[in-house]
């Protein structure tokens, strides 16, 4: 891996109002026996150095993982890039590394793929794309450095919402990666149901 591990914090997204699931905390719903984050924080925490979780809602559930959690710097549920600049002000690495809390089957090889494309390429964030079944961007899936905070902080600033005009306005590479189910994530009870049996 072309970046140490130690230099790379991770954060799971679990800031949503869960509405398409009914208002409830997508990341608390139990899926396999156990709260969804907790998949994720299980398959992401070997990947990075160490790891935190961006909540609004919950924050005692989300702490029992033993790991730091901070609400959006935002108020009212802004959405993803929200948590990301939160992730952004409080890691203390050179790079920080996003998954969301509602998609339990995600890459065990996705930081070290992303951080070989990001240095290959130079550039300050790289996001995964998955073509199975037509291209996808996946951008809450991402590897960037430290330094695009003041970018992300102009951008909301300036009332930008959507993840993707700002990385696109970044030196950014686009990673694929081969299994689209990998990045499938759980946004509904039937869903939910469907995927414990898969």
């Amino acid at each position: 891996m072309s970046i140490a591990p130690s230099q790379i914090t991770g954060l799971v997204l679990a800031g949503g109002r869960g509405s398409r699931m009914g208002g409830v905390d997508k990341g608390l719903q139990t899926f396999r026996g156990a709260p969804m984050v907790l998949h994720v924080i299980l398959r992401l925490s070997p990947q990075v150095g160490t790891l935190i979780i961006n909540a609004n809602q919950n924050i005692g559930p989300y702490e029992g993982f033993g790991y730091p959690v901070w609400p959006d710097m935002l108020g009212g549920f802004e959405g993803p890039l929200a948590g990301l600049q939160t992730g952004l002000s409080r890691c203390d690495t050179a790079f920080l590394a996003t998954a969301p809390c509602d998609s339990p089957f995600l890459p065990e090889d996705l930081v070290a793929t992303l951080a070989d494309a990001l240095t290959a390429a130079g550039a300050d964030i790289a996001v995964a794309v998955t073509e199975e079944g037509g291209r996808r961007t996946h951008p809450v899936f991402s590897l960037m450095k430290t330094t695009v905070i003041s970018s992300l902080d102009a951008y909301l600033q300036g009332g930008g919402r959507k993840i993707e005009t700002w990385y696109r306005s970044l030196p950014f590479v686009e990673v694929a990666f081969p299994d689209a189910d990998a990045f499938r994530n759980i946004n509904t009870v039937d869903e939910l149901r469907r995927f414990e049996q898969t």
